[in-house]
């Protein structure tokens, strides 16, 4: 990005004098909203074309100020756009060189406030950033969904409190997720509706008393229902102090970027000697400068590391809105670097992991070794006597009971003798050890949502008509 530093250009009659320099750099913003030139020039000539139905600009002028604004875009796409940090922000920017180079772009801001006209490039912005995200986020799922099709036979324990609880599919494991990216994905959905309404003719705080169209601005701009029928906010005075939808988002990506970060941490223990469950690629580890036989998980680490920022994103948004009084108060130019940095930080984290977990390979025989810790099927036990009629709670208990003998004989579960089953339960038998076959367990979860192969591949087939629409 280019920029320059000018003399401050005259303010307006209401000042004497310009301003001292020091406020100049501590109010311009122009080094970060920049980013919204796009969206700012596309609301202008939303802006413009309104203002010629209504008879402000001449044909001509509108031609001009729409010839003007498409060159001024084309020169920041390109790079060879100055900034002036003097000019304060990106709208001024943009319109003190479009007044210079064409006389009718000082009636371009006729009927328009730098309050609706912010508020209209962030919602314009932030809708585009929407639509990428939950494209970022399919390709996440189906990612998953892939390496789960490719892993479907392979058994890992499941964890509660990190301690191993039960056998389950590592394909039904990685699926939980592709479930919270899904909850995720209708999250952004929702904020994408709620952020599509246009603000433009709000003014200042009270809209103007010119016969603006604001419905025509709406339309041109694309904010509208599922039935074409434009959605314009209903009030002047929220409408320019309103900010809930950019909290919406950086709530909905908080929530996201924690479980990006639980998946993470996910791998981050997988890929560890101790587990040795997976082996993350070359490309998306990193050594150590001292120690040569490292491979440190430093992507998940970095994803697991930036939820913080995320989240304190969204704890700054909150508390910078929490007192402020109607309407538009400068405090809500801040709003603009958390809400950039919550948008590039969670894009960013779901495209990494995206391509990390496409050629991440699960070591097989390290994950059924650990399944196979007969443990693992202890309430299988308890469900095998309460089959015989046992109360559940009596059957956990002998089953606790059985545990502790297996300890104290140094035996696994599944070892000990008939004799031993019965000495502490009379009602067991010799098909108790039918209980301790991995996959006969597995299948036995035959209910919806449950670990079961075929359970799995049901869901498997559901996420990939999703996934692929």
């Amino acid at each position: 990005m280019t920029m320059m530093n000018n003399q401050p250009i005259s303010r307006s009659g209401r000042f004497s004098k310009g301003l001292a320099k020091e406020t100049a750099e501590f109010t311009e913003s122009i080094s970060f909203d920049w980013r919204l030139w796009k969206h700012d020039i596309m609301g202008s000539m939303a802006h413009a074309i309104m203002l010629n139905k209504i008879g402000i600009l001449t044909k001509d002028e509108l031609e001009d100020i729409l010839k003007n604004l498409e060159a001024i875009g084309n020169e920041i796409e390109a790079g060879k756009f100055t900034w002036n940090p003097d000019l304060e922000d990106v709208h001024m920017n943009i319109e003190a060189e479009l007044t210079k180079r064409c006389s009718a772009g000082a009636k371009l801001h006729t009927a328009r406030s730098r309050n609706d006209q912010v508020s209209l490039d962030m919602r314009l912005w932030l809708r585009d950033e929407i639509v990428d995200l939950c494209i970022e986020i399919r390709q996440l799922q189906k990612t998953l969904v892939e390496i789960s099709e490719k892993n479907l036979h392979v058994i890992i324990p499941g964890y509660t409190h990190l301690q191993r609880a039960q056998p389950v599919l590592v394909a039904h494991h990685l699926l939980a997720y592709v479930e919270m990216l899904d909850r995720d994905y209708d999250r952004l959905c929702d904020c994408f509706y709620r952020t599509n309404v246009c603000p433009l003719g709000a003014g200042a705080i009270a809209g103007t008393t010119l016969p603006i169209d604001r419905e025509l601005t709406a339309r041109l701009l694309g904010f509208v229902d599922s039935n074409n029928r434009p959605r314009l906010t209903g009030n002047s005075m929220d409408a320019v102090s309103d900010r809930d939808f950019i909290l919406e988002f950086c709530s909905a990506a908080a929530i996201l970027a924690v479980h990006l970060s639980r998946f993470a941490e996910d791998l981050i223990l997988w890929s560890t000697a101790e587990f040795n469950f997976i082996r993350l690629p070359d490309e998306f580890t990193t050594g150590s400068s001292l120690m040569p036989q490292k491979k440190n998980p430093d992507v998940a680490e970095l994803i697991r590391g930036k939820s913080a920022r995320v989240i304190g994103n969204l704890t700054a948004l909150l508390t910078l809105l929490k007192g402020l009084p109607m309407t538009y108060n400068r405090d809500l130019q801040e709003d603009k670097e958390r809400l950039f940095d919550t948008a590039d930080t969670v894009r960013s984290c779901v495209r990494i992991l995206s391509a990390m977990m496409k050629d991440a390979v699960f070591n097989e025989s390290e994950c059924r070794h650990a399944a196979s810790d007969p443990l693992l099927l202890a309430t299988d036990l308890a469900d095998y006597l309460v089959r015989k009629g046992m109360p559940f709670r009596k059957a956990h208990h002998i089953v606790g009971s059985l545990v502790g003998l297996a300890e104290k004989k140094g035996k696994p579960l599944n070892e000990l003798s008939l004799e031993d089953f019965k000495s502490v339960c009379p009602e067991i038998g010799e098909d108790v050890y039918e209980i301790f076959d991995l996959e006969k367990a597995l299948n036995r979860r035959d209910i919806p949502g449950a670990p079961a192969l075929r359970q799995v591949k049901k869901q498997l087939a559901c996420w990939k008509k999703i996934v692929n629409e």
